[in-house]
């Protein structure tokens, strides 16, 4: 397993990152057991980090994480979560709630800190109350000692410029925008270097869509979206290689994204990633997937209010 450092926190990530939205049930019914095990093995293989959010399966992530990290030595691995949304239609990003969600957060997890904290996507509300009393609250909560570094996540790449030209943060994680099919996010590292802002990418599988799985009931993605991706899926096949291996291996091939994030509840799949991370990428095979991709590359979906989200390419809906 590789470690990069994350921005200025003076953390080192692994480079694959043990993503809970999975023990939330936000893909599939999901066992238990397995569920469990999956924390385990990716803390076996080396990953060192965890993200989750009480978003995720409202709130069984949490809660699941703290029974899968019974006995687990604090100190052996890093943790975070986020807070501001609970629901599909659910935000509060209030003060009063900033603090009860990280307490919530650390009971349902049986851990006395975080080490990141992260406003969850705050394109759904008016940014402007993240500048004026989230994150005024979420510092005087790092005061207390229950957070190291804090931070914002979404999709939108506009509302991280927004905020950071506002606001000082340790963190963001951006998702679905450093894949085999959209690359935003390495447009924004400069601005984010800039503003020496630790950098954590999320979601190379895009929910699916760079898989050879079925997509999730939400998923956005139109016709034409779907099936340029099928084609690239089914060239891989066709060379022996799972596209997911691919969009794995091409997500972490940014030196300046300190981690990328991924889930699972099947514990097999864990190991499967970091056996994946470990193999040289097919450099033919990626310039070959990418040239099917390009039709729709950087086409992305509006997410939280219109006016938060990015000017779409000519082009593209």
């Amino acid at each position: 397993m590789k470690y990069r450092p994350l921005g200025r926190t003076g953390l080192n990530l692994s480079w694959l990152t043990f993503g809970a939205s999975s023990l939330g049930q936000e893909f599939r019914p999901v066992d238990i057991g397995e569920a469990l095990k999956s924390v385990r093995v990716a803390l076996d293989l080396g990953m060192n980090f965890i993200d989750t959010s009480p978003y995720y399966g409202r709130g069984m992530s949490e809660c699941l994480l703290g029974v899968a990290l019974r006995g687990v030595a604090r100190d052996s691995y890093l943790l975070g979560t986020k807070l501001g949304r609970y629901a599909p239609s659910h935000f509060d990003f209030s003060a009063r709630r900033v603090v009860e969600s990280i307490d919530i957060s650390l009971e349902r997890m049986g851990v006395d800190y975080l080490d990141i904290a992260l406003c969850h996507d705050i394109e759904f509300v008016n940014m402007q109350q993240i500048i004026d009393e989230t994150l005024p609250a979420l510092e005087r909560v790092r005061q207390t000692g229950k957070v190291r570094f804090i931070g914002v996540s979404g999709y939108p790449m506009n509302m991280f410029r927004f905020v950071l030209d506002r606001a000082p943060l340790d963190v963001i994680l951006s998702y679905n925008h450093f894949t085999l099919q959209n690359t935003m996010l390495a447009d924004l590292v400069p601005y984010l270097k800039e503003k020496q802002v630790g950098i954590m990418n999320a979601a190379p599988f895009s929910a699916r869509l760079l898989t050879n799985g079925t997509l999730p009931p939400w998923h956005k993605a139109t016709p034409q979206v779907r099936a340029v991706a099928r084609q690239a899926a089914e060239h891989c096949t066709a060379h022996g290689v799972d596209i997911a291996q691919l969009a794995l291996q091409y997500s972490l091939t940014h030196p300046e994204l300190a981690t990328c994030i991924v889930g699972s509840a099947n514990p097999v799949n864990v190991a499967n990633w970091v056996r994946w991370a470990d193999q040289p990428i097919d450099e033919q095979l990626l310039k070959e997937v990418l040239a099917i991709l390009q039709p729709i590359h950087n086409w992305f979906y509006i997410e939280g209010r219109p006016e938060n989200n990015d000017p779409r390419p000519g082009g593209m809906s």
